[in-house]
């Protein structure tokens, strides 16, 4: 993955749940995993904006319940702090849900704004994104 600009702060634990910003037909997910990541041996990986990880669907469309997909964090509660000095938080946490590993998003639009972070890292989620903040 791409490095960002930023030193986000640990926000997410593995367990949260959270809402589903775009049109695919879930509402709210729970994070299983986080992909790509490392830490020491036993310890959980906490998720952060950015980041790629595994969600199931808790509610939604009926036929989407349960399954397991990829998402990308969008948007998160915990502040963090950018490059200029400026500190960055959301009224919510946030996810988009992806359709293959190379980033395409599953739905077609999302809802509210999503973090430059994930700009940078993910350019196929931001095309959707009517406000990157």
């Amino acid at each position: 993955m791409k490095a960002i600009s930023a030193k986000v702060s640990r926000g997410l634990n593995i367990g949260s749940q959270m809402e589903a910003c775009d049109n695919s037909g879930a509402r709210i997910v729970k994070i299983v995993a986080v992909k790509k990541q490392k830490t020491r041996k036993g310890r959980q990986i906490p998720a952060r904006v950015a980041d790629w990880v595994k969600v199931s669907v808790r509610s939604g469309n009926p036929k989407m319940k349960g399954e397991v997909f990829d998402a990308v964090i969008v948007r998160q509660k915990q502040p963090w702090r950018r490059k200029t000095g400026e500190r960055v938080c959301f009224s919510d946490n946030a996810v988009v849900l992806l359709k293959d590993e190379k980033g395409n998003p599953k739905g077609t639009q999302i809802k509210g704004p999503i973090a430059r972070e994930v700009q940078e890292r993910w350019k196929e989620v931001a095309k959707l994104a009517s406000v990157v903040y």
